[in-house]
């Protein structure tokens, strides 16, 4: 039995998981730091998720070789 696509879809999930849950926690972290309110909270956390968010996405592809989304394909 091949489980190849289904190691792929676990990585997939969890490494998406690992993302959310940390880009989570340091732009809570850094919200709770620089004291901000109101909507002017939203909107720099929405930036800064997003933010850590695809950078860890994309440093988790450098380090373990992994393909969340294949824009490298050529």
């Amino acid at each position: 039995m091949n489980f190849a696509p289904v190691k792929k879809w676990a990585v997939f999930f969890f490494g998406i998981l690992c993302a959310i849950i940390i880009a989570d926690a340091v732009s809570l972290l850094i919200l709770s730091v620089a004291g901000l309110e109101g909507w002017m909270k939203f909107l720099v956390n929405f930036v800064l998720y997003a933010i850590f968010f695809f950078a860890i996405l994309y440093a988790l592809e450098k380090i373990f070789h992994i393909e969340f989304f294949g824009f490298n394909k050529k």
